[in-house]
């Protein structure tokens, strides 16, 4: 097949992990007879610097004529003086709309080769294998009112304002619903209905469309009940639906029941163009030293060959090709433990690269 993919490294460790993914695309297009043209463009703090803005129109315009987006990471203190509407970050809420990104797929499965890099225990996190649903252009950060305004005596107020439609959580719901369908059939919704309207409306929505999917277990748990249950018992989760920051939220500490963040990767998807990315930020702080964690953005370009262009071969060649470097006890600093071979970025990508199979 011919696909177009826009490659959006972005900020920080973006640069270095993005061209491993790409590496490893080129060899699964030559290997199976498939041509990627990859397209590359600005995006966040890299774009700042250039043009002025986060979310340059040129490079809106790349990601809608592709078919898929490739995305690294944005952000870093360099850019946090800025006015809120010209950070870095306001790129990925701005592609989010712009492309119709409803729902975030967010995968947090434990490779057992790595189960001592958990903070956990491993009799608590064996066998975790969990999806994380997380709607994308809803709720507390699209909602309006927002913003900071003074106030008469003196001091500010800052406002943000949590907005659910019908549609908006039937559509989400409908996601959670298909994919646990191709898992283990167990759908945990998420909310805060006890104090909130709009988890409320969330919770009956939920609630009425899993009356089409009858062969699918649904249970509701509060959102501060799922953070203590996801260190207490991992296990009993299967997909997870989220709204927009309780999602934004527990993906994050399910990334790390697993033992390292950059072990994950992420699809959002909704309209016609998909955006793959690791879910890990810039991280600044390592960046330009080659010690980058690569596996979640490969893992991210797997996702992509399955969900985009639906190559399931193709995408379950890469991820064996991840298991196999493990395996084989490379590791990168983040996941190093004692005996194993410590690698760079690039030596990652490599290793990766030499393992996927013949």
């Amino acid at each position: 097949m011919k696909a177009r993919i826009a490659v959006l490294a972005g900020d920080g460790v973006g640069r270095e992990i993005v061209p491993e993914a790409v590496k490893v695309l080129k060899a699964v297009a030559a290997r199976y007879g498939h041509t990627f043209e990859f397209q590359a463009a600005d995006v966040g703090g890299h774009a700042i610097d250039k043009v002025g803005v986060p979310l340059p129109a040129e490079t809106l315009t790349i990601a809608k004529q592709s078919d898929a987006v490739l995305l690294g990471a944005v952000g870093g203190p360099k850019w946090e003086g800025l006015d809120y509407s010209l950070r870095p970050e306001r790129a990925l809420l701005g592609l989010r709309e712009q492309l119709g990104l409803y729902a975030n797929l967010r995968p947090a499965k434990l490779y057992p080769m790595l189960a001592d890099a958990s903070t956990l225990r491993r009799d608590v996190i064996e066998g975790i294998d969990m999806l994380v649903i997380r709607e994308l252009t809803g709720g507390i950060y699209f909602g309006k009112p927002k913003g900071i305004e003074p106030l008469p005596g003196g001091g500010e107020r800052g406002i943000n304002t949590e907005v659910y439609t019908t549609e908006e959580i039937r559509r989400i719901a409908v996601v959670a619903f298909d994919a646990a369908r191709k898992r283990r059939k167990k759908v945990m919704s998420v909310d805060k209905a006890n104090v909130l309207e709009s988890s409320e409306l969330w919770r009956r929505v939920v609630t009425e469309v899993q009356k089409g999917y009858p062969d699918v277990a649904l249970s509701h748990i509060y959102v501060d009940n799922c953070a203590m249950q996801l260190v207490r018992n991992p296990r009993q989760f299967d997909v997870l639906l989220c709204n927009n920051i309780f999602g934004d939220i527990l993906s994050d500490e399910a990334a790390m029941l697993t033992g390292s963040i950059g072990m994950l990767p992420s699809a959002s998807v909704g309209a016609k163009v998909g955006l793959f990315e690791p879910i890990h930020g810039s991280a600044p702080d390592i960046a330009g030293k080659n010690i980058a964690n690569p596996i979640a953005t490969i893992a991210s370009a797997a996702m992509m060959l399955s969900y985009a262009f639906q190559l399931e071969k193709e995408a379950a060649a890469i991820e064996q090709a991840i298991v196999k470097t493990l395996e084989l006890g490379f590791r990168t600093k983040d996941i190093h433990a004692e005996g194993m071979r410590l690698v760079g970025t690039t030596e990652m990508g490599d290793a990766i690269l030499q393992n996927l199979p013949a």
